[in-house]
């Protein structure tokens, strides 16, 4: 062979095939290699980052060299060099640099820019009058309109959102959080990432994507420390709205991520629905029951951690306990603001987080004196013109008898009541609760969540739970 045909033979055998990969969570994903495509479909994320793993290797021991490999998964995209043993390696940074400007792509490991600082909360207001004012008639329709952008955007950023934060340059509220909660350093723990970390025995240890980013983050700021109880008061005085549901979920993902000690309690003044969504026990026992045997156990100084065991119901897979409302047809027991008090008083012993879903009816004194007891008050409701109405009414019922500063540091929680979701009145809706709390955060519609029963944590959709996870962290950030 001429010294020609050796150094052609050479160019040839030194040359790499230019690959990429793109894996989805759902198990699918595919393979280019110079531009011809392969399919690829497993069973998760895990298993499809594997097979193809195992596909580039087999190229790489074709060409008797590492091949780069850029690869994209739901968290963004990656540049790894897989040996043609399976070894995974971070590509250095100039086959990193070729890869990209090759391929046009986005940087592979994007860092966000440092979240811009919060505005101090003023201090509460002291206003709180006695007597019961009139409410104010429910607000028009025109009430949720689009308020100016210029307020939207210059009011108090820390209301913002990621739609909003995108188009006016403020920072979205994973910003904000992210300021104030820093995540757990570590290697990935979920996805390709960790998969790589997993087939390398650790050799490769990736950082974790950014959506895992995200849910450190916020599952830092459900767990950091408080310097004594919280109240949580989920309200919309219309049925209907999700305030069961969000009390549930709300306190099931507190109960999860702290290891315990939460309640979700329902104050409705006769009967509400708190106990029917919960997990059943063996008894039956509610919150008026609670207040009937506090003489017998002792008064409220008295009361036992051991004592409460026959009275709340414990959901013993979401690490929370359930307060149920009166639910005999035949009761003439109903709550009042005496009630609410003496039990809130006994709770707050035993409980660091109490989340108390309220009636419908905002004239009734335990309604009225559950709010004063709030830390952290939430606005619920459907994006439907009819719970959207009802929950600004309520928010200016509170600005009317002097708190607004309660409306002010609230946050909305906005459930998707369908699939499908009238954009034109999300927009109004986010934009009017956007101007008047410090959060409007949204959650998915689950058909798990529709039949009525029992709410079961886990046949929950991973989004929807993320989703939770998110709606309570900002709640969190507020206490």
């Amino acid at each position: 062979m001429s010294d020609g045909e050796r150094s052609t033979t050479a160019t040839a055998a030194a040359r790499l095939p230019e690959v990429t990969a793109e894996v989805r969570d759902d198990g699918t994903g595919q393979i280019s290699v110079d531009g011809v495509i392969e399919r690829i479909r497993m069973a998760n994320l895990q298993e499809a980052g594997a097979a193809i793993t195992e596909r580039i290797a087999a190229l790489a021991g074709e060409v008797g060299a590492p091949v780069p490999v850029q690869v994209r998964d739901p968290d963004g995209l990656w540049s790894l060099l897989i040996h043609p043993d399976g070894l995974v390696d971070e590509a250095p940074a100039e086959v990193v640099g070729e890869a990209v400007r090759a391929t046009g792509a986005d940087e592979p490991f994007p860092v966000a820019d440092a979240p811009a600082e919060t505005a101090p909360t003023p201090p509460a207001s002291d206003a709180a009058p006695d007597a019961e004012p009139a409410a104010p008639a429910p607000a028009p329709a025109s009430a949720l309109t689009a308020a100016p952008a210029t307020a939207a955007a210059t009011s108090r950023p820390r209301g913002t959102d990621a739609s909003a934060g995108a188009s006016a340059g403020l920072p979205t509220l994973d910003d904000l959080l992210a300021a104030r909660h820093s995540g757990t350093r570590g290697p990935a723990e979920h996805g390709w990432r960790a998969g790589v970390r997993r087939a390398t025995f650790g050799g490769v240890k990736l950082g974790p994507g950014r959506a895992e980013q995200r849910r450190r983050v916020q599952t830092a700021a459900v767990r950091r420390t408080f310097d004594g109880p919280r109240t949580v008061v989920v309200l919309n005085p219309k049925g209907g709205a999700h305030k069961t549901t969000a009390t549930m979920l709300l306190a099931a993902t507190f109960g999860l991520q702290r290891g315990g000690y939460t309640l979700a309690w329902d104050n409705n003044e006769t009967r509400g629905t708190l106990g029917w969504r919960s997990a059943h026990t063996d008894h039956q026992h509610t919150a008026v029951d609670l207040l009937q045997a506090m003489p017998s156990l002792g008064g409220a100084a008295t009361v036992r951690v051991g004592d409460l065991d026959g009275f709340v119901r414990t959901q013993t897979s979401e690490q929370f306990d359930v307060l149920a409302s009166d639910e005999s047809s035949s009761s003439g027991s109903s709550m009042d603001a005496e009630a609410f008090r003496s039990l809130h008083q006994v709770l707050s012993r035993f409980y660091r987080v109490l989340v108390i879903d309220t009636g419908n009816n905002m004239r009734a004194s335990n309604w009225r004196a559950a709010v004063e007891a709030a830390d952290q008050v939430v606005v619920v409701s459907t994006i439907r013109e009819d719970t959207a109405q009802s929950a600004a009414w309520a928010l200016d019922a509170l600005r009317a008898t002097g708190r607004e500063e309660a409306v002010r540091n609230a946050v909305t929680i906005l459930s998707a009541p369908d699939r499908r979701v009238d954009k034109d009145l999300r927009k109004r809706v986010r934009t009017h609760f956007g101007a008047l709390t410090r959060a409007v955060v949204e959650v998915p519609y689950d058909a798990s969540l529709v039949s009525g029963g029992p709410i079961d944590y886990d046949s929950l959709k991973p989004r929807t739970r993320d989703a939770w996870l998110r709606a309570t962290a900002v709640v969190a950030d507020g206490l």
